[in-house]
C-alpha cells in the first residue's frame, strides 16, 4: 500500500554516520540488501508514507551518498552535516529544508532497510491521537546497550535512560528505543534548539527531546516494530542478517500471494522481484533486479535471472541464465545452461540445452539445436539475429548477425551461417564430407609398425 501524497507529512532521513564498521571503501548506506541500496529503502518506505518532503542528511565526507540522493530525489532533498556533531545535531541541520513546512515530521536511519510504511504508518496514528512525539520501541532479545524506555499503560512514556546511566533494575528492562520518532514540525526543532552536549563525546542526541518533551507535560507516546524490522546495519555481518530477514519477508509475501516454492529457503530474491501467483520456483533460484514471472510458469533449480520476463506457462532452467532484454513468451522452453540476453522468445519456441541466444528475436514455435550461438558482437558493435516462427536451427549452428532465419527455415547442424536464409528454405554452412574408404585401417596399422619398431 503507497499512501497518496499527504502535505502534512515529512521525513528526515539521517545518513551521515561514516559507517567505519563495514571496512569498505563503499559508503555504508549505497551496500545493497536485495539488489537495492540500503538509502533507497528508506527513502522508499517514505514514499509510500505520502510524505510531502523528503530531507536526507549526508556526512561531508560521503559524495557518493550526496550523488546517489541528488540523483532520485534532486539536489533540494541533501542537507550536509558538517562537522558531524550527533543525531540532535543532524536533524537540526535539516531544518532550513522544511522552511514553511509545518506538518508533522518522521525521523528515521537511512541504515534502517527493514522499516515498513506499515508501521511507520502507526506512530502517525499516534501524532493523530494526541501524542506531541510519537516514538517507535521493540522488545529486545538482548537489550546490551540499547536505550531503555520506562511506559505506562498505553505506550505512554515517563522516561528513557541511556544503558550507560541505567540502574540494575532498569537495564532488566527489554523494552528499547529504535530512535524513530514523529513530531510536529514546530515542536521538533523548539526542543532540538534546547538539547545540550554535555556528554563524553560532545554530541547533541535526538532521544533527549523526549526528557525535554515529558518534563514539560508534553505526552509522549510509542509503537512497537519486531525487533528485526528496526535493525540497524553497521557491520558486513549485520548487512548480511539484514539480508536475510529481507529474504525470508520477501518468500513469505510471494508464498502468501499463491507462489509455490520448493525450497524457499534457498531462493534469493530482489527488492522489485514480480512473481504472479501460479509461477513454481524451485530450489537455488536467484532473481536480480527487474524480473516478472507470469502465472504457470516454471522456475528450475540453479537457474539466474535478472531485467527479465517469463510469460504465462514458460519453462527456465534447470541451470539456465536470463539476463537483461530477455522475454521468454508463453509455453516456450529455455533449458539447461542456456543463457538469453536482449531476445524475445516467441510462444512456445525451444531452446533445450547449450545455447547463447544475444540480440535479436525467436519466433512462435522455433526449435534452437544444443551448441547454437547468436554471434552478436564483432568487438565494436551489436548486432541482432531474428529466428523466424517455426524455423528449425540445427545443433551447433551459429548465426553470425546481423542475419534472419526466414518463418519454416532450416539450418544444418555445424553450419556458420552469415546470409539471410529464405523461408522454408534449408542453409548449409559447412563444407561437404568426404570419405576415403579404408584410411583409418591403413592408419592404425601404419601406427602400429612404428611403435614396434622404438
Amino acid at each position: 500500500m503507497t499512501d497518496e501524497p499527504h502535505p502534512t507529512r515529512a521525513s528526515i532521513i539521517l545518513a551521515a554516520g561514516k559507517g567505519e564498521r563495514m571496512k569498505s571503501p563503499r559508503p555504508k548506506v549505497l551496500h545493497q540488501i536485495g539488489g537495492r541500496a540500503i538509502i533507497d529503502h528508506a527513502i522508499d518506505t517514505a514514499q509510500a508514507l505520502g510524505c510531502e518532503r523528503i530531507v536526507v542528511v549526508v556526512g561531508a565526507h560521503a559524495p557518493q551518498v550526496r550523488a546517489h540522493v541528488a540523483a532520485r530525489l534532486g539536489e533540494r532533498a541533501v542537507v550536509i552535516q558538517d562537522p558531524p556533531l550527533g543525531t540532535g545535531h543532524a536533524v537540526l541541520a535539516a531544518r532550513p529544508a522544511l522552511a514553511g513546512f509545518s506538518g508533522d515530521v518522521m525521523v528515521t536511519f537511512a541504515d534502517v532497510p527493514l522499516l515498513t510504511a506499515a508501521t511507520a504508518r502507526k506512530v502517525f496514528a499516534l501524532r493523530r491521537d494526541g501524542s506531541d512525539i510519537a516514538g517507535l520501541a521493540f522488545e529486545a532479545a538482548r537489550p546490551g546497550a540499547y536505550g531503555r524506555l520506562v511506559l505506562e499503560e498505553g505506550g505512554v512514556l515517563l522516561r528513557g535512560v541511556e544503558a550507560k546511566d541505567a540502574t540494575p533494575d532498569e537495564l532488566k528492562i527489554t523494552t528499547c528505543n529504535s530512535g524513530v520518532l514523529v513530531a510536529g514540525a514546530a515542536l521538533l526543532f523548539e526542543l532540538l534548539a534546547l538539547v545540550g552536549n554535555d556528554n563524553a563525546q560532545g554530541e547533541y542526541y535526538l532521544p533527549d527531546i523526549l526528557a525535554l518533551a515529558t518534563g514539560r507535560a508534553r505526552p509522549v507516546r510509542v509503537a512497537f516494530a519486531e525487533e528485526e524490522e528496526v535493525m540497524g546495519v553497521n557491520s558486513q555481518s549485520e548487512l548480511a542478517m539484514a539480508e536475510g530477514a529481507f529474504q525470508r519477508r520477501r518468500r513469505s509475501e510471494l508464498m502468501a500471494a499463491g507462489v509455490t516454492m520448493v525450497a524457499p529457503e534457498t531462493v534469493h530474491l530482489s527488492w522489485d522481484t514480480k512473481i504472479a501467483a501460479g509461477a513454481i520456483v524451485e530450489s537455488f533460484a536467484v532473481f536480480g533486479p527487474g524480473v516478472v514471472v507470469e502465472a504457470g510458469a516454471q522456475i528450475r533449480a540453479f537457474s539466474h535471472l535478472e531485467g527479465a520476463v517469463v510469460r504465462q506457462g514458460a519453462l527456465v532452467g534447470p541451470y539456465a541464465r536470463l539476463r537483461p532484454g530477455a522475454e521468454i513468451g508463453e509455453e516456450a522452453h529455455i533449458g539447461n545452461f542456456v543463457e538469453v540476453k536482449k531476445v524475445k522468445v516467441g510462444k512456445g519456441a525451444k531452446a533445450n540445452h547449450l545455447a547463447y541466444l544475444g540480440d535479436g528475436s525467436v519466433g512462435a514455435g522455433a526449435n534452437i539445436g544444443a551448441g547454437t550461438i547468436f554471434c552478436n558482437y564483432d568487438g565494436f558493435d551489436k548486432y541482432d539475429t531474428h529466428v523466424g516462427a517455426g524455423a528449425f536451427v540445427g545443433s551447433n549452428s551459429a548465426l553470425v548477425a546481423p542475419v534472419m532465419i526466414g518463418d519454416g527455415a532450416y539450418t544444418g547442424s555445424g553450419s556458420v551461417i552469415t546470409r539471410d536464409v529464405a523461408p522454408d528454405a534449408l542453409a548449409l554452412g559447412r563444407a561437404p564430407q568426404v570419405e576415403k574408404p579404408g584410411w583409418a585401417k591403413a592408419f592404425r596399422a601404419r601406427k602400429l609398425r612404428d611403435r614396434a619398431k622404438k
